[in-house]
């Protein structure tokens, strides 16, 4: 599909944005890293078994046995501790971010909400005084039980899988309305400037072209980001309109294969909800479908399991077709404007998502080629 089909099936479904921005709009995705911080996460120095003991003497588990590192995350560090009494994750809050005793405490009164209402989670165990976060050592940490499961990539699914997942998110969605404080409806989001975008692609291209040695990830990052600057220009006035997002919901915020763990053939927990948050929440579904249901290696999309996942989500939670479309539209939007990973390569000296770039970059002008049928498993 050329750019121009593409624009002219969009346009059905978007109006053109406003010059001005809508009072009480929020930014909204992609937000730029940080590049002030620190890169800590799993960079930040690991937490002695020593120190690992004296968290776990808050509660009522025995004395630590053993301690491993759970390799998977890039924000903040866990530990599968086994004690006299058992195993059990636990988490070390290090991201600037997530890592402040009101938000984590926050994340725990939703986790346990969810969990009383039958849905698959893990909620934290209580340390002495009823607490859920024990601070030590300038850090704050927090003790779940160990979930026995495997994560599976989407498309390892069968396709009755897909749809129970995309019914859970629905659930979920109107279940964290339920468990956490409302939020009045925000009166817009501002999108990406394309300007701004093309300007940071230009900037990166430039890195990763004078980059010495010049290896192959920076002749596929300088391949990519001459397309993506191409693309931003043809497609620029695509850019979403103010008022043209979803409704606002609480999200889980990362809801993706790596922080679920199926058992017997369904979802035995979500894990992770460091990012919980209001957000558009069909964009979710979205988003989620893209890192669920895209090959590894190109980011193509299996439009079938997308399909099938969708129809659920739609079914369960009630959203509309039009409120896919626009949520299908926006995340499009967000990841054509999107360069966090090459960010964090070029900028920050950060290499960890590196394996993520192919298939991200891939998936991206993939979906400008097959923008209409990606529609199309969205919202019919």
């Amino acid at each position: 599909m050329t750019p121009q089909s593409l624009s002219a099936t969009a346009a059905a479904l978007r109006p053109p944005a406003p010059r001005q921005p809508l009072t009480g709009a929020l930014a909204c995705a992609p937000a730029r890293p940080d590049l002030q911080a620190p890169p800590i996460g799993t960079l930040s120095p690991p937490v002695p078994p020593s120190a690992l003991a004296k968290v776990l003497r808050s509660y009522r588990v025995g004395p630590l046995l053993e301690a491993v590192p759970v390799a998977e995350g890039l924000l903040n560090r866990g530990y599968r501790v086994t004690t006299a009494t058992g195993s059990y994750f636990l988490k070390c809050y290090v991201d600037a971010a997530t890592a402040s005793r009101p938000v984590i405490a926050g994340q725990h009164r939703a986790t346990a909400g969810l969990h009383r209402r039958g849905l698959p989670v893990a909620p934290p165990l209580a340390a002495a005084g009823g607490r859920t976060v024990t601070a030590h050592g300038g850090r704050l940490f927090a003790l779940f039980p160990w979930i026995e499961g495997r994560h599976r990539h989407g498309t390892d699914l069968e396709l009755p899988q897909c749809e129970a997942l995309g019914a859970l998110l629905a659930r979920l969605h109107g279940a964290l309305d339920e468990v956490c404080a409302a939020r009045p409806q925000p009166a817009g989001y501002r999108s990406a400037d394309p300007r701004d975008s093309a300007r940071l692609a230009a900037a990166l291209r430039l890195r990763a072209r004078e980059r010495q040695p010049y290896g192959a990830f920076d002749a596929l990052a300088e391949q990519r980001l001459t397309e993506r600057i191409e693309l931003l220009a043809e497609l620029a006035h695509r850019r979403p309109a103010l008022d043209a997002a979803p409704p606002t919901g609480w999200t889980h915020g990362d809801f993706h294969g790596l922080n679920l763990l199926h058992r017997r053939g369904r979802v035995a927990t979500v894990l992770d909800w460091d990012k919980l948050g209001p957000q558009p929440r069909a964009e979710e579904a979205v988003r989620a479908a893209t890192l669920l249901f895209n090959h590894p290696l190109t980011g193509m999309l299996d439009l079938v399991r997308v399909r099938r996942y969708s129809q659920a989500y739609r079914a369960a939670g009630g959203a509309r077709p039009e409120e896919m479309a626009a949520a299908a539209h926006r995340v499009w939007w967000e990841r054509l404007n999107d360069f966090w990973i090459l960010q964090w390569h070029y900028q920050r000296g950060d290499h960890r998502a590196d394996p993520l770039f192919p298939a991200s970059a891939g998936q991206l002008a993939w979906w400008c080629q097959e923008y209409e049928q990606v529609l199309d498993a969205f919202t019919n």
